[in-house]
């Protein structure tokens, strides 16, 4: 079981990180509001998990000028998508390793 445990990535594993990385590895890019509204956190929280994910080089931000403002669009890079694919192949192996056990 410590297997399965320690394959899963600390960075991507906080929840509100794993549905950003569900949700950027279905689209090419997001605007921040768009991430924001779908995971239901304040822009604040959102930013410090964006941060996170683009620290460990998993999610690129990139500044765009749209309507007179300033706008953040942020998109999975392909470290972050592999990270995210291994991540979701750990949880998957965890909990069927949890569904043998609870059958014996």
């Amino acid at each position: 079981m410590d297997q399965l445990t320690n394959a899963l990535d600390p960075v991507i594993h906080p929840p509100a990180r794993l549905q950003l990385a569900a949700l950027l590895a279905a689209v090419t890019d997001a605007e921040f509001a768009t991430l924001r509204d779908a995971v239901g956190v304040s822009d604040s929280v959102l930013s410090k998990h964006l941060s996170a994910l683009a620290d460990a080089g998993y999610v690129k931000l990139r500044k765009a000028a749209m309507g007179g403002r300033q706008r953040t669009w942020a998109s999975l890079t392909r470290e972050g998508r592999s990270a995210f694919v291994s991540h979701v192949k750990a949880l998957q192996a965890l909990a069927s390793a949890a569904g043998e056990l609870a059958a014996e």
